[in-house]
């Protein structure tokens, strides 16, 4: 069975890309994705999001093996009203918005009893807010 390391490995091959080619366009440190890519490691969602951007591929396929990633970059994505609007206010990068609408979206996969709801400008603020207390450099 193949791990999420695997995976990456597989995409960045199938780029013809070193480890260092994919640790610059991720944003990464090349120890920690050989770490990664060797098992050695866990990877969270932030930086699994940050390296499935750099290889156009989804989350859902390097953590799961689904094959949805050649539709990855062709499928719209549907960034709420109130979102576009926080974002907006706070001059968000477009992959800064997405990085916010896949985090929302991670917690709600991981409380799927809870029923999904379009939150409010408020809502996105606090979440923003949340990850930036984590993440105080990005």
């Amino acid at each position: 069975m193949s791990t999420p390391g695997d995976r990456i490995r597989a995409a960045r091959e199938a780029k013809n890309w070193k480890q260092e080619d994919l640790a610059n366009e991720a944003r990464i440190s090349k120890g920690f994705l050989s770490d990664v890519e060797n098992d050695k490691r866990d990877i969270g969602a932030r930086y699994l999001l940050q390296i499935a951007d750099a290889l156009g591929v989804t989350m859902d396929y390097l953590q799961k093996g689904k094959t949805t990633a050649a539709k990855a970059k062709t499928e719209a994505v549907s960034i709420p009203p109130s979102l576009s609007e926080f974002a907006e206010e706070l001059k968000l990068s477009y992959a800064q918005t997405l990085t916010l609408l896949e985090a929302r979206q991670s917690v709600l996969f991981r409380r799927s009893s809870r029923k999904a709801t379009t939150p409010t400008k408020e809502e996105w603020k606090k979440l923003h807010a949340a990850i930036k207390q984590l993440y105080p450099d990005d």
